[in-house]
């Protein structure tokens, strides 16, 4: 059954790379062995540097099963997930991944997010890209009345 999913994000990533829709990229969300999720890089073809397989596919998923949480999915990836993609698995809580090509595999045909492995180890003030706190104390306010409020919905 692995292998069936597994190939299917593979196909997805072949043919839509082939027709210029993004990336070499595919991904599927499956629950109870159907899949609920399709994916693959969009990131050309809708200007979003976001639209990543693996977050098209957990996008949908989560809109099909009116869910944000997919603890009882697994995800099906042609490529080892980028940063960004592994994160929205964590916040998916996705049971679990599969994956096909390795980042080094990535990395050889200049999609290497090695870097971004390397800067998110570093503390903030020797990454490449600069952040500065702003307005903490305002930032705050948020913070306090989401930890007051008695009907927020716990993620």
């Amino acid at each position: 059954m692995n292998e069936k999913f597994m190939r299917e994000a593979i196909r997805l990533s072949i043919q839509k790379m082939r027709r210029g829709q993004g990336g070499p990229f595919g991904a599927l969300v499956v629950r109870n062995g159907r899949i609920v999720g399709r994916g693959w890089n969009q990131v050309t073809s809708a200007n979003d540097p976001t639209a990543h397989a693996e977050v098209v596919a957990i996008r949908e998923a989560c809109r099909r099963l009116k869910t944000f949480q997919l603890d009882d999915c697994d995800l099906y990836t042609s490529c080892e997930p980028c940063p960004m993609c592994l994160s929205a698995i964590y916040w998916a809580r996705l049971h679990n991944v599969f994956y096909g090509n390795t980042r080094q595999d990535a990395a050889r045909i200049n999609f290497d997010d090695d870097f971004i492995y390397r800067e998110v180890a570093l503390p903030i003030g020797k990454r490449k890209r600069k952040l500065k706190q702003l307005l903490r104390k305002e930032a705050l306010v948020a913070f306090t009345e989401w930890e007051q409020k008695a009907d927020k919905v716990l993620y």
